[in-house]
């Protein structure tokens, strides 16, 4: 079992898939992937949050994703792609590993938010 950070990220990046900016877009338009922004909202609310992406702060994610619990958001299924993206990519690969604990089998890092605004990627501000 894993002890440190460093130990859990590189476990949850063994199992959670990253993609780029173009492979996000084909997932997106393709297989209507959803796009979860798993940062806090003070951060998407400063720098705005990839367009029409659903932002689910980390600590609530395991509750907005499973659908026995009141806090479920029904955008989140398992028969859907999902993509999930932070500030740095550690709080999505973390997620990631999470949610495919859960039973989500088509989950993907995008990682930071940076990387996707300055590939061209469209932004929203909140």
């Amino acid at each position: 079992m894993a002890s440190s950070v460093k130990e859990m990220l590189a476990a949850a990046n063994a199992v959670v898939p990253k993609v780029t900016a173009d492979e996000a877009r084909r997932l997106i338009s393709d297989e209507n992937a959803l796009v979860v922004d798993v940062r806090d909202p003070t951060e998407v609310q400063a720098s705005g949050k990839v367009k029409g992406a659903l932002n689910i702060s980390r600590g609530m994610l395991e509750f907005r994703a499973d659908a026995d619990t009141p806090y479920h958001n029904p955008e989140l299924r398992k028969d859907r792609p999902v993509i999930l993206y932070c500030a740095s990519g550690g709080r999505s690969a973390l997620s990631g590993k999470v949610l495919k604990e859960m039973g989500y089998e088509r989950v993907h890092n995008l990682g930071a938010f940076k990387d996707w605004a300055e590939n061209g990627g469209e932004v929203e501000k909140a």
